[in-house]
């Protein structure tokens, strides 16, 4: 392919991208389970295709994703709730590659025990992205997204571990299990000791170019490769590197950052998911034709038997797994991952259990993991049974992203699995109080170290400012305070504030604008301007007005 025509196919499915997000925004279906349809369709038809390289993949497009997921997740809820994210991540993960590699020696003609937990450790780590974006739609309660974010941060490097093991004893003949588990916890405690080295060079670079947001910008995208490198340089989980360093930057980095720089870093990543996350959902439905050649040399029984293990195990294990860990004695949840004693970690309810169970969507990772098996063995022979693995993976990937994906959003709403809105506005709003009365406190230390009177004038302007402020805060406050509904009540004076504030934001542009086009403002001036009002509007609520 050409670079003329590679260029045109990328812009194509740029294009499909944002065409299925316009029709994912309009209609609730999620783009993560649309996506590989269509790319399923489009290789059915004639004309070139891109091959999935799991390198690039790995390299390139693994890091900065799980990178962004970590910023945008909090340390301290995974903190709060590490039990529960451990026995998802790597105990569930370890069970579903242990129990489909038996299944594959047992009942799969002529599958190796190796072969077998090499797919399983492929397909077991979700993908949270489209039980995320569906399940915030939803309105999913918080602690479950930690969950699902906390789970899906950790699984990856259980599972790309699991799966070299594997394929080393596939590829060498030879498997011994202390030797996997010594190799195993050196790879995932290696990989936190790097993540931290590097979350800590970040901070000391950030603080003499907090001020410039486009140097900010250059160090946070080029972090997660800084990280995923420096850890397969030397051995070690580099996926785990890169989601422990983005853990303990985003946490460090509401005092590190400067407001300019994290408005534009958020604008950023949000863009580099956006593209990264479509075009590989896109990328999976278009292996199909690969995969599928690959099959003419099994019996229709053979393929039919691994394929019934490997969806099986995947949809049938995560829901028994979490009523195991809810329903022990309590001796037995310390290492199950789930002590009920901890006070900081409450058991999941029925309708939570029921919930997280349908979040197990497998995506790129399951994919990109299954191809970097080798063609051959150390002795020069096929790798046994490659294609029936890859079709196997495939099969998974497309069964919980369309299956999963289209339906969570209903089960959702059905289990009525819900965020309390009230509570979080609640928590807001005495956050928000609580701020601007620590202004007001820092204004009066002001007035008393300062006897000018053009600075006393200055601090009873802004004293008068804060105080609306805190009055507004409080006054919404009460109501919420007040109100036992599941909806959030609408304060009509603030309604009325926030329409009036975005009349005046209008007719100040439209204004600039007016300037500009008589010649009487030019552009970069229009641009300085402009880009204040916009920060002035993204305070606002993104919700639109009730009136």
């Amino acid at each position: 392919m050409s670079v003329e025509h590679l260029l045109a196919f990328v812009l194509a499915a740029v294009a499909v991208v944002g065409l299925v997000r316009w029709v994912a925004n309009h209609t609730g279906l999620p783009a993560a389970a649309m996506l590989p349809v269509i790319g399923v369709g489009y290789a059915l038809l004639p004309g070139p295709n891109i091959s999935l390289d799991p390198d690039v993949v790995l390299t390139f497009v693994l890091p900065p994703l799980l990178y962004s997921a970590a910023l945008d997740s909090s340390l301290l809820d995974i903190r709060r709730n590490l039990r529960t994210v451990v026995s998802l991540s790597v105990v569930l993960v370890l069970l579903t590659a242990v129990l489909i590699g038996l299944g594959f020696a047992w009942f799969v003609t002529g599958a190796t025990l190796a072969a077998g937990i090499a797919v399983g450790a492929a397909v077991a780590p979700p993908d949270p992205v489209a039980a995320l974006a569906v399940g915030r739609k939803a309105g999913l309660p918080p602690r479950l997204v930690t969950l699902i974010q906390g789970e899906g941060l950790l699984n990856d490097a259980t599972a790309l571990t699991i799966l070299s093991v594997a394929v080393a004893a596939a590829v060498g003949g030879d498997f011994s299990a202390t030797s996997a588990l010594g190799q195993f916890v050196i790879a995932a405690v290696g990989g936190v000791a790097v993540g931290m080295l590097v979350a800590y060079v970040v901070r000391i670079l950030s603080r003499p170019i907090s001020g410039d947001p486009l140097l900010a910008n250059a160090v946070s995208l080029s972090t997660p490769f800084c990280a995923y490198l420096l850890g397969e340089r030397i051995h070690v989980s580099g996926v785990l590197a890169v989601v422990v360093a983005g853990l303990i930057v985003g946490h460090h980095r509401p005092r590190a950052a400067s407001g300019a720089g994290r408005l534009q870093t958020s604008a950023v990543w949000r863009l580099v998911d956006f593209l990264l996350e479509g075009l590989v959902f896109l990328l999976i439905g278009q292996q199909l034709p690969a995969v599928v050649r690959g099959l003419a040399k099994y019996d229709t029984s053979t393929i039919v038997i691994a394929v019934s293990i490997t969806v099986g195990v995947v949809l049938l294990l995560r829901p028994l797994w979490l009523v195991l860990t809810q329903s022990l004695p309590r001796s037995l949840h310390t290492w199950l991952g789930n002590d009920r004693s901890d006070k900081g970690e409450e058991p999941l309810t029925g309708r939570e259990v029921i919930a997280m169970s349908w979040t197990g969507t497998r995506g790129v990772i399951s994919l990109a993991a299954i191809f970097t098996i080798p063609l051959v063995t150390e002795s020069g022979e096929p790798f046994p049974d490659r294609d029936l693995l890859l079709f196997c993976t495939f099969v998974v990937v497309l069964v919980t992203l369309v299956g999963q994906g289209l339906t969570f959003g209903p089960l959702v709403r059905a289990l009525k699995l819900r965020a309390d809105d009230n509570d979080q506005a609640r928590v807001r709003n005495e956050a928000r109080s609580a701020s601007v009365e620590a202004a007001l406190a820092a204004l009066d230390d002001l007035e008393a170290e300062e006897h000018d009177d053009i600075h006393t004038k200055v601090i009873d302007t802004m004293r008068k400012q804060l105080r609306t402020r805190l009055s507004r805060y409080r006054g919404r406050l009460a109501l919420l305070r007040e109100s036992d509904a599941d909806v959030t009540p609408v304060s009509p004076t603030y309604e009325a504030a926030l329409h009036v504030r975005r009349v005046a934001i209008d007719a100040q542009r439209t204004e600039l604008l007016r300037w500009r086009d008589s010649g009487r403002l030019p552009d970069e001036g229009l641009r300085v301007l402009e880009h204040e009002l916009d920060l002035e509007e993204r305070l606002l609520p993104d919700r639109p007005v009730r009136r």
